[in-house]
């Protein structure tokens, strides 16, 4: 059992059990118990591998450079931070703890980038000091924060970007599409009202003007889960015309431009993820073509394909309890299957409703399939973790279940609901198994409480 939406070391043992990368599903439980987060190391690893290879190949092709960038907001410890950068990724940041643990990892500022629409003086300041590679420019006023942080640390000039709204509306959900104009991400190209600039306009003349700020590009983001390339292939365009008219009226043409991730994966069996090498070639093939016809130089490109590399290493490992058939108005049973997990580590069916995939994960059965709600224990009727699924009729209390393809998101939008402590993260590679992030307790509940 190998392939979408699993991790490539997934497997069945004879008896039924799944196992990934050598280690029996079955023992990692006994261990480390559950819920916990299965994360495959090597598949991380081969994952980060391919995006830069992908893009090196793309790019280099067309006779210009590109880095790839970990977009840590999937899901970042010190040691994913670390595998990223061991394999060639630079790390994209959005929160001053995103960047401690890039930094605790090791990972040097100058491949760190920090993202965010409403940075802090704490973390402008904090980045400056690490010396990040870039800071990115996500309204007019922060221009002038970050110049103001510059003068304070008489430091050297700040590299920026500034972030763009295309009007490129793309992603899964409403609420992960982030390029369209009725959002709080980034800077608007349409014109104002009476002549005025675009905002986006606006920011970039701000920052030229600021001996403090070095502008070193232009980024755009258009949504996350995008499984039609098309979409960035015109905001690329507009990106680049962009870049174009600046150097038209002010002369300065920018270095680089990042065009953002999003990259869709596989949730369920027979989804089609986005392949590396073909969304590699198209970008590049767009961003030539886009730059010949404006005739302007190529720029640097950089991407952030992140939950495309995290989102297929894990899977989550729950212990089923009750189980419940319930009788539907048209007449049909569906069989709700509860787990000792729920919302409170697998936000987005509940958030997004997105559909998620789950298998028994303990032993073989030959009892025929069932229709299944997968349900969490939080006090809530929408604490689903799967909508539907077809598991065996027998499916019973203790049973183990894994929900495929969670690497993404799922820990970083963790909560304590009902007080639940948070699953442990669990590598394995090799047969072996490597805590990450350890299971919260109730002592770390009650640690925070000040009575």
């Amino acid at each position: 059992m190998t392939g979408a939406p699993w991790s490539s070391g997934t497997t069945r043992l004879p008896d039924g059990a799944l196992a990934v990368a050598g280690v029996d599903l079955r023992a990692l439980a006994a261990q480390h118990g559950t819920p916990a987060y299965v994360l495959d190391e090597a598949d991380f690893r081969a994952r980060a591998r391919a995006y830069r290879s992908a893009f090196t190949a793309a790019f280099t092709a067309i006779g210009t450079d590109v880095d790839v960038y970990y977009a840590g907001k999937a899901f970042l410890s010190v040691a994913v931070a670390r595998w990223a950068h061991e394999e060639g990724l630079r790390v994209d940041t959005a929160t001053g703890g995103e960047l401690a643990i890039a930094l605790r990892a090791g990972v040097p500022g100058a491949d760190i980038g920090l993202h965010g629409n409403n940075k802090s003086d704490a973390e402008i300041t904090r980045a400056l000091e690490a010396g990040v590679g870039r800071l990115i420019v996500d309204s007019l006023g922060e221009v002038e924060r970050i110049a103001e942080a510059v003068r304070a640390r008489r430091g050297e000039p700040a590299p920026v970007m500034v972030r763009v709204t295309t009007g490129v509306h793309a992603g899964g959900h409403e609420y992960i599409s982030t390029a369209h104009e009725d959002q709080k991400f980034g800077l608007s190209l349409v014109p104002g009202p009476d002549g005025a600039p675009s905002p986006a306009v606006a920011a970039l003349r701000a920052v030229l003007a600021r001996p403090e700020l070095r502008l070193l590009g232009l980024h755009s983001h258009i949504g996350s889960q995008i499984l039609d390339p098309s979409g960035f292939e015109v905001a690329a365009r507009k990106v680049l015309r962009l870049r174009a008219e600046l150097a038209a009226e002010t002369g300065y043409l920018v270095p680089e431009v990042d065009l953002g991730g999003g990259y869709g994966i596989a949730y369920l069996p027979g989804d089609v993820p986005l392949d590396p090498d073909r969304i590699a070639k198209d970008m590049a093939a767009a961003v030539d073509a886009a730059c010949a016809e404006l005739g302007t130089a190529l720029p640097r490109v950089s991407v952030e394909p992140g939950r495309a590399i995290v989102g297929p290493t894990t899977c989550t490992l729950y212990t089923v309890g009750t189980v419940k058939p319930v009788t539907l108005d048209d007449g049909r049973v569906r069989t709700y299957v509860s787990v000792d997990g729920g919302m409170s580590d697998n936000l987005r069916p509940a958030l997004y409703g997105a559909q998620y995939h789950a298998e028994l994960a303990s032993r073989t059965s030959s009892a025929p399939l069932a229709l299944c709600r997968v349900v969490g224990k939080h006090c809530e009727s929408g604490d689903i973790v799967v909508h539907e699924v077809q598991l065996p009729a027998d499916v019973a209390p203790g049973d183990l279940l894994a929900v495929p393809a969670t690497g993404a998101y799922g820990r970083s939008m963790a909560s304590n609901y009902n007080q639940v402590p948070r699953p442990p993260v669990v590598a394995v590679t090799d047969g072996a198994t490597r805590v990450l992030v350890r299971r919260e307790t109730e002592d770390d509940l009650l640690a925070l409480d000040q009575g």
